[in-house]
């Protein structure tokens, strides 16, 4: 296990528009300055080949999208100890990853984890650039990280 480093995680599906905010928010976050103990990975649309992967670290920052009633673009911070912490209406993954957390729960491998959603329109045209609304949203996904990881760092310290 990965004790000492920390996973950014970045699901969604680049093909769906907005969907694909996680993974755009990897490739925002691979240009940037952050902690030498911070690994990045694009995990795609997730599912249980993630399962390994997570399992290496304590840590985890996930990056996705939701659908529910906030304005888009709207970014929210939680840190869900169970699946069913985790936003009702996670975009077009959500089984898998509820379903990733089980697995990651029951096997004990389960990392303490900090979830930032970025709420998109229900009604994604196929195509892999981001909405304007949501594009703009990337350098407050970057500070949203910096926090979290700022925050561990302090308890780390502690």
């Amino acid at each position: 296990m990965n004790t000492e480093r920390i996973l950014i995680l970045g699901i969604g599906n680049v093909l769906m528009g907005d969907e694909g905010i996680g993974v755009h928010a990897i490739r925002y976050l691979e240009q940037k300055e952050l902690p030498d103990d911070v690994d990045l990975l694009d995990g795609g649309t997730g599912g249980f080949h993630l399962l390994s992967e997570m399992a290496k670290y304590k840590k985890v920052v996930m990056i996705d999208a939701t659908l529910g009633k906030d304005p888009e673009g709207t970014l929210t911070v939680i840190k869900p100890r169970f699946s069913s912490d985790f936003p009702s209406a996670l975009s077009a993954h959500d089984v898998g990853l509820k379903d990733l957390i089980e697995a990651l729960q029951l096997t004990g491998l389960m990392p303490e984890m900090y979830l930032i959603t970025v709420s998109i329109n229900p009604y994604q045209e196929l195509g892999m650039e981001l909405s304007m609304r949501v594009s703009g949203q990337l350098p407050f996904i970057y500070e949203k990280v910096k926090g979290v990881l700022n925050m561990l760092m302090r308890e780390k310290k502690i």
